[in-house]
């Protein structure tokens, strides 16, 4: 079993406004109509795993870009909208456990997106790689990236991409004793 994150964030560590406003993401300038490297991404994945509110911002905006199940960890959340079912379903339960509930079903490889649950999961120890776009904008303030997980985790550099002369991708693999 692996878990990734593939997360984009400011220079100062942000993934959103306070709002949750994402504009400064979708207004970069993308003369190519390049996905950078997300449907590549996608192909490595068995399932998403993804915080309610996250969920609720992909859907404000109208279009479902996810090709594999997305499993929406949320104890608020009653259901999912009609259009998006078999797409899309509400997990409950703290990561490990949700994990294992997960496996037991076939499967293997996540994509863990969404701030809070990035850093629950970081907190538990559950992430193998991160995968961060920095955008080259200085938000000075927001939603952190990873906020207070209270303790050390070390990861190994593994790689960078430069996207469009813009995006700086780091590719990051976890480091276990």
């Amino acid at each position: 079993m692996s878990t990734c994150v593939y997360v984009a964030a400011s220079l100062d560590g942000f993934i959103a406004k306070k709002d949750g406003n994402i504009d400064w993401l979708i207004d970069l300038p993308n003369p190519d109509g390049s996905d950078f490297g997300f449907n590549e991404f996608m192909k490595e994945i068995d399932a998403v795993i993804m915080g309610r509110n996250t969920f609720e911002k992909v859907l404000s905006m109208n279009t479902w870009i996810y090709t594999k199940h997305v499993f929406v960890l949320s104890n608020k959340l009653k259901e999912i909208p009609r259009e998006l079912h078999g797409k899309a379903e509400i997990i409950r339960g703290y990561p490990k456990t949700v994990l294992c509930k997960l496996e037991d079903r076939g499967y293997c490889n996540f994509y863990v997106d969404g701030g809070i649950t990035i850093q629950n999961f970081l907190k538990d120890d559950l992430i193998d790689e991160l995968i961060i776009s920095t955008i080259p904008i200085l938000l000075g303030e927001g939603i952190p990236l990873f906020g207070n997980i209270h303790r050390e985790l070390k990861f190994e550099y593994v790689k960078t991409e430069v996207l469009n002369n813009i995006i700086i991708k780091n590719f990051y693999k976890r480091v276990r004793k």
